[in-house]
């Protein structure tokens, strides 16, 4: 499982690499190549039923501009609350975050090796967004990556000291 979480690791840490230049990719398809939107939002939807709500972090041109702007300010900046805004009118995030529920790839959490330190939900913008609702170690909470909002930028696995999280299909 070491290798699994350096691998997870390195791809959350160039997470925004791998936004822009698929989201350059998409734009490119559509702009000069010609491929059409539905084309897109197929592939948004099959990449949802497979990881769920991949799409706005990781392969949206959109989403990396609205994170290079939700960015300005820091972690504490009022722009940090438009990150929402942008996807109200997306097929692609409506179908992808109603795919969260039931894709294949989740967040599992190996209770063994949890020592309920928190930094996950610290690290977890839907944790933070509602304490009281949603946790990845909680018992009694909703699992922050099953929510509809959740696009699954990983943060909390990364965040995880003890290695207890981990985004697969087991």
């Amino acid at each position: 499982m070491k290798g699994h979480r350096s691998i997870t690791g390195l791809l959350i840490k160039q997470r925004r690499l791998a936004q822009l230049l698929s989201g350059i990719t998409v734009f490119i398809s559509i702009s000069y190549l010609g491929i059409r939107l539905w084309w897109v939002l197929a592939a948004g939807t099959v990449t949802g039923i497979i990881f769920g709500k991949v799409f706005c972090r990781w392969l949206c041109p959109i989403g990396f501009l609205m994170e290079l702007v939700t960015g300005l300010g820091g972690s504490d900046s009022k722009f940090q609350q438009l990150y929402q805004y942008h996807k109200l009118g997306c097929p692609i995030a409506w179908i992808s975050g109603i795919l969260n529920k039931v894709s294949i790839f989740k967040v599992r959490l190996d209770k063994e090796s949890c020592n309920n330190c928190g930094l996950c939900d610290k690290a977890c913008y839907i944790s933070t967004l509602d304490a009281e609702k949603f946790s990845l170690f909680k018992k009694d909470l909703h699992q922050p990556d099953k929510a509809f909002t959740c696009s699954k930028c990983l943060a909390f696995v990364e965040a995880c000291p003890s290695g207890s999280l981990h985004y697969s299909t087991r």
